[in-house]
């Protein structure tokens, strides 16, 4: 086995970078390692500003035949490489169930399925992509999307392909060239995508990946003249960086992030599927960006609704997400295990009670958490904490329901639970929130906008919204008169 590769759950993979068709090592590395138990699995090319500017290059290089491929050309290469996923979907199931830790069962039957199904949807959408032209005093317009350049797509370690494969299917479907950057915890599965596309006729330099450590290569792709476009899913401290460095060259931005979100349970709610959709918030381990970790409830049904919800949450399962019966799995990283359990000491030390959970397990596995007498004010209801712990609080009436679940710096989703349809139509009127489930959680259309309000983000994606972004829109205005005779 070469000194660039490592072999996790029978699969080889590459640990170097991938730039203009090739791979490409770098003089130093970082470790990587598995969430399970901690074990390191890979020593990873660590790169530079020399790999991104490097990258970035043959990402340029790429551009004006990429974008000048037919539509049809391009759909058709989407197509295969969906195809290359679903012959590997054990190989990617494996691989990043063992670096990110999440449960394999869920990567089997979900998310590689997703993954193909990421290209495949833009494929198909490419090919009907169009605007009805419109006339403005007897002139046509005609309105067309333009591959915008060069994109640096960047990437968390929570969901690692799906993520990616989010950002980078619209982005080349569009006709753009790519450089994407994994996240450091988990960057296996996005060099076996590199292969994937390249077993699929993917011209070099129309995907690029490089791996980095820390800011160094992001400083050096997300500030560099020649990227044009810019997507990031991460954290509002990083986004901000990341703003700054693209303000210079006016890079535009799609930056998905983090969420604090709520569950309203009324008491007209089932509450049965109220209980079961809390409970699915512990999914990942908590990990989700998406996750309604405040469960706001009205009074009145409140006392019964927790005991459900204990009840229901002593059945999970936690441990290893290799084994088919666990419902959790382990945290990412011991950074976060401390990070999680430093939210929790700080609310128990502040007066919080901890029905359920509270504290860490062993090695890198926190236990479910339910926190009650909670402040609206306090730290653990006001920021993310991107684990298994979730917060309860109660209410009286819909006004303070819907001032409770706005009263964040967050705005990416929400969910309700009630079994009154005009109240429903009421409610998700007046929250503030990119995405709104009303009895049901994580129901995602790839048509569908997606994005957050506030400081859970800027811009959307999903469907035409996709190609809005990563393509520069053009309207030809054309006269009605001036045609010489060409017969």
């Amino acid at each position: 086995m070469s000194a660039h590769r490592t072999t996790v759950a029978g699969v080889a993979v590459d640990t170097r970078h991938w730039i203009g068709g090739q791979r490409v090592a770098s003089p130093r590395t970082f470790t990587d390692a598995s969430p399970i138990d901690g074990a390191p699995i890979g020593e990873i090319s660590r790169g530079t500003a020399d790999e991104a500017r490097a990258a970035v290059a043959a990402a340029k290089a790429a551009f004006p035949g990429w974008a000048a491929t037919p539509r049809a050309e391009r759909a058709r290469l989407l197509h295969a490489i969906a195809d290359g996923v679903e012959k590997r979907t054990e190989e990617l199931a494996n691989v990043e169930t063992v670096d990110n830790g999440a449960l394999l069962r869920s990567h089997r039957r979900g998310v590689m399925p997703r993954v193909a199904h990421n290209f495949r949807f833009f494929a198909d959408w490419l090919l009907t992509l169009e605007h009805e032209d419109f006339a403005t005093r007897g002139h046509t317009n005609h309105v067309t999307w333009d591959p915008a350049g060069p994109c640096v797509l960047i990437t968390p370690w929570n969901a690692p392909l799906m993520l990616a494969t989010w950002k980078v299917a619209p982005a080349l479907a569009a006709g753009n060239t790519v450089v994407l950057k994994p996240a450091e915890w988990s960057p296996l599965t996005a060099s076996l995508l590199a292969d994937i596309a390249a077993e699929a006729g993917l011209p070099a330099g129309v995907l690029n990946v490089v791996q980095g450590y820390g800011s160094e290569v992001g400083d050096a792709l997300t500030s560099h003249p020649d990227v044009r476009r810019i997507s990031f899913t991460g954290s509002v401290p990083t986004a901000q960086h990341i703003a700054v460095s693209a303000a210079a060259n006016l890079t535009p931005l799609s930056l998905e992030l983090g969420g604090k979100s709520p569950l309203l349970v009324f008491a007209d709610a089932d509450l049965d599927l109220a209980v079961d959709l809390a409970v699915e918030q512990y999914d990942n381990a908590g990990q989700v960006c998406l996750a309604a970790t405040r469960l706001l409830v009205e009074e009145a049904v409140a006392e019964e609704f927790t005991r459900r919800l204990v009840a229901k949450a002593a059945g999970l399962r936690q441990g290893d997400p290799r084994d088919e019966s666990t419902d959790i799995g382990p945290t990412i990283h011991p950074r976060q295990v401390a990070k999680i359990d430093g939210f929790v000491r700080r609310a128990l030390a502040a007066g919080a009670r901890a029905v359920i959970g509270g504290h860490p397990g062993e090695g890198q596995y926190y236990a479910p958490t339910l926190l009650t007498d909670v402040r609206q004010d306090s730290e653990i209801v006001q920021e993310e904490v991107f684990g298994p712990v979730l917060t309860l609080q109660t209410f009286t009436s819909e006004d303070e329901a819907v001032h409770l679940a706005n009263d964040t710096r967050f705005g990416l989703a929400a969910t309700l639970a009630t079994g009154d349809p005009e109240r429903a139509e009421r409610v998700t009127a007046r929250l503030v929130a990119g995405t709104v489930w009303v009895n049901c959680f994580f129901v995602r259309d790839l048509k569908a906008p997606f994005g957050g309000s506030r400081h859970s983000g800027i811009g959307r994606e999903g469907g035409t919204w996709s190609f809005d972004f990563y393509c520069d829109l053009k309207n030809t205005v054309t006269a009605p008169k001036g045609w010489k005779d060409h017969g």
